[in-house]
C-alpha cells in the first residue's frame, strides 16, 4: 500500500513537469499559402483565402504580414521559440499582389540584454551623488533671509498672508 502511494505521488509529481506548447497568430495551410499568386490576386481575393493579416504597412508599399509563431517551455525556464512562419504579401497602387515573400527562423534574432546596467548619455553618478547631488544647488528657501524669496514682514506668512 505504501509503494502504490510513492508510485502515485510520484507520477502526479512527475505530469508537473512537462513541457508547455504554444501557438500564436495565423494558422498555416500551406494548401492556401501557395494559392496565392502575383499578378493573378487582389486584396479581396488574399483576405477571403488567407483571411484578414496579422498586421499591415501603414507607410510606404501597402504590404500585409501573416505570422505564425510556435514555442516552446520546460519547466521553471522562459519561453523558446520552436518554429516561425512569416508570409508577406506586398501590393502595388492599385491593389494587386507583386510579390509573395516566406520566412521563418531564420530572420529570428536572439538578443541578450544586460539586466544589471543600462547605458545612458551623461555623467555616471554613484547613489549618493544622487541622494545628495541637490543640496546647495537650489536657491535659498523663501523666508530664510535670503534675497530670492522677498522679504517677509512680521507676522506674514511665505505667500504673502
Amino acid at each position: 500500500m505504501l509503494r502504490s502511494g510513492c508510485a502515485l505521488a510520484l507520477v502526479v509529481l512527475a505530469g508537473g513537469c512537462a513541457s508547455i506548447r504554444d501557438h500564436r497568430g495565423y494558422t498555416v495551410d500551406s494548401a492556401l499559402v501557395d494559392s496565392v499568386q502575383p499578378g493573378v490576386d487582389n486584396r479581396l481575393s488574399v483576405e477571403r483565402s488567407l483571411g484578414r493579416p496579422t498586421f499591415a504597412s501603414q507607410f510606404g508599399t501597402p504590404t500585409w504580414y501573416y505570422v505564425s509563431l510556435n514555442s516552446k517551455q520546460a519547466p521553471f525556464t522562459r519561453p523558446r521559440t520552436d518554429a516561425e512562419f512569416l508570409l508577406k504579401v506586398n501590393f502595388d497602387q492599385s491593389g494587386n499582389v507583386s510579390s509573395v515573400t516566406r520566412g521563418g527562423m531564420d530572420k529570428v534574432v536572439r538578443l541578450n540584454p544586460d539586466g544589471h546596467k543600462t547605458p545612458t548619455l551623461g555623467r555616471d553618478r554613484s547613489f549618493f551623488e544622487d541622494l545628495f547631488g541637490n543640496i546647495g544647488a537650489v536657491g535659498a528657501l523663501p523666508g530664510s533671509g535670503g534675497t530670492q524669496g522677498g522679504t517677509t514682514g512680521p507676522g506674514r506668512g511665505p505667500n504673502g498672508s
